[in-house]
């Protein structure tokens, strides 16, 4: 494929991913968060194999930044995950002090 296709078909990409992304509930973006960790995941492993089988010097720096980028976006992704899921772990626990307080009569 020359330059301009694959330029026209990440500009596309972007574009769906981002309607895509915007229209997701925030009761979804946890699950949703999840699977996209799990792919992640699968991009680090190619990513690692292919810098174990780069012969030339640009492509195992190509190689080598796709996986510090990986890496990075395996983790934040974990993170935000982890942050949004205590979020919601915090409001159930105020539930629960919510209703043994009305059970006590207070």
């Amino acid at each position: 494929m020359d330059g301009i296709s694959l330029l026209t078909i990440t500009v596309l990409a972007v574009f769906v991913g981002f309607e895509v992304v915007s229209k997701v509930s925030s009761t979804l973006h946890t699950p949703l968060m999840s699977g996209a960790n799990a792919i992640h995941g699968i991009i680090l492993v190619g990513a690692i194999i292919v810098a174990g089988q780069a012969a030339d010097p640009w492509v195992l720096a190509v190689a080598l930044l796709a996986v510090v980028l990986a890496t990075a976006n395996l983790v934040g992704g974990f993170v935000v995950t982890d942050r949004m899921l205590h979020m919601f772990h915090a409001k159930k626990q105020a539930s629960t002090k919510e209703a043994m307080g009305k059970a006590d009569g207070r």
